[in-house]
């Protein structure tokens, strides 16, 4: 997304695509938003185009909780589910030192589904030994829910086979990193599955 960056205070004015981008949401769900009146803006006289000031936008995401992290930015919201302790804080330190994601963690597929609504991530890092079902009952959750429907889940295990691999990506996920995994590889992941959002 680098070279689409955009800084909020270079604009004054912004289309229902980087509304959505900021929201993390479906660009259908800001107009949704726009045409039932909760987001105020205009449309462009003599055509369907939308067009939210970014005061209205500011005001919108305030009343409803709609986190402001890495709005200037444009920055990779990433959460990381594991309930190893020492892997959450390698791949927290080392993702901070060594990229712009706006990085958040938690240890269980309750607080997973809680994080997701409040963070609205654009990429989940899964761990499979969180919960019994191998993470479908949480991509069903995301897949379901039309504000989470640019996140990308990949899940992570040292237990996976091709063949699983496939399953997984037939339920949902997006990618899958076998653990041991190097940084680089962690990298490469997100960013290649932020990407496809964008």
């Amino acid at each position: 997304m680098s070279n689409e960056q955009f800084n909020l205070l270079d604009k004054d004015v912004l289309t229902t695509g980087e509304v959505a981008k900021i929201c993390n949401v479906a660009s259908r769900t800001v107009s949704k938003w726009f045409d039932s009146g909760q987001l105020k803006g205009y449309r462009i006289p003599g055509s369907k185009d939308r067009r939210i000031p970014v005061g209205n936008l500011l005001t919108f995401m305030r009343e409803h909780e709609i986190p402001m992290d890495g709005l200037m930015s444009g920055r990779p919201r990433v959460l990381i589910c594991d309930q190893d302790e020492g892997v959450i804080d390698t791949l927290t330190s080392v993702l901070g030192e060594q990229t712009n994601f706006d990085v958040h963690t938690c240890d269980s597929l309750f607080a997973a589904g809680m994080e997701c609504e409040r963070f609205r991530p654009h990429v989940m890092l899964y761990e499979l030994g969180v919960s019994d079902d191998d993470g479908r009952q949480l991509c069903s959750m995301i897949r379901e829910n039309e504000e989470l429907q640019v996140t990308r889940i990949i899940a992570m295990s040292s237990r996976v086979t091709d063949g699983q691999t496939s399953q997984l990506m037939q339920s949902g996920f997006d990618g899958v990193l076998r653990k041991p995994f190097t940084v680089r590889q962690v990298i490469e992941a997100v960013e290649t599955a932020h990407a496809v959002v964008y």
